[in-house]
């Protein structure tokens, strides 16, 4: 896959911010630290510098939304320990930064995104950009996308207050679920993986996240 060459300002910041979560021990894939390297996050939203661009903090992109903070991307991207043979259902394209850090480390992502005018944006986006491997649907997100079931690995960007039995019924047999879960400040975020039709759940720490929402707009 080809990815369109950042500034060398761009590149140098987000060198740094790469090295400071390397530092932090928080990411410790070295894969998952390679593509935060290589995807250019300042093109997924408006920011008043390069360095605003690559701090380490969530920042709004209209509608109530935010690309999220890229630690919290490389942790919940470590979490779905992809192989890179996968095919990735996510739940919240928003911006389209997750969806592009995905594309580079599986077969294929299927993004599912409420909002029409994000969607349209980020599969714009995605195409510019030659992340060649994905499919954005405006559809909503509880119902997951059942023409594409069933899914190795399951990411959700927003926070539901229980994961959408739908999401867990299209995970596949030994597949990987990454979510966070609840409201406000009490959002923890979960690892499902389904074995036998067993799913199994193991807390990865305190998030925030905005709300997940029904519907379509």
């Amino acid at each position: 896959m080809t990815i369109l060459q950042p500034e060398s300002m761009e590149h140098a910041r987000r060198n740094e911010l790469v090295d400071m979560l390397t530092a932090s021990r928080w990411i410790t894939d070295p894969r998952v630290l390679e593509v935060l390297r290589h995807v250019p996050r300042h093109l997924f939203f408006d920011p008043t510098s390069a360095e605003d661009a690559y701090l380490d903090q969530p920042r709004p992109i209209g509608l109530g939304q935010t690309i999220s903070q890229p630690a919290v991307v490389g942790a919940m991207t470590q979490a779905l320990a992809l192989s890179g043979k996968e095919r990735v259902l996510e739940i919240g394209t928003g911006s389209g930064y997750q969806t592009a850090v995905l594309s580079m480390m599986c077969a294929h992502v299927d993004s599912v995104e409420r909002l029409r005018p994000f969607a349209e944006t980020a599969r714009v986006r995605l195409a510019n950009l030659r992340y060649t491997n994905v499919a954005v649907h405006v559809a909503d997100g509880y119902e997951g996308w059942p023409s594409g079931a069933p899914y190795e690995r399951i990411i959700v960007t927003a926070a539901p207050n229980a994961i959408p039995d739908a999401l867990v019924a299209q995970l596949a047999e030994g597949g990987v679920l990454v979510a966070p879960v609840g409201t406000g400040d009490k959002q923890r975020l979960l690892r499902l993986r389904k074995h036998q039709g067993d799913v199994m759940t193991e807390d990865l720490g305190p998030v925030i996240f905005v709300p997940m929402l029904h519907g379509t707009e």
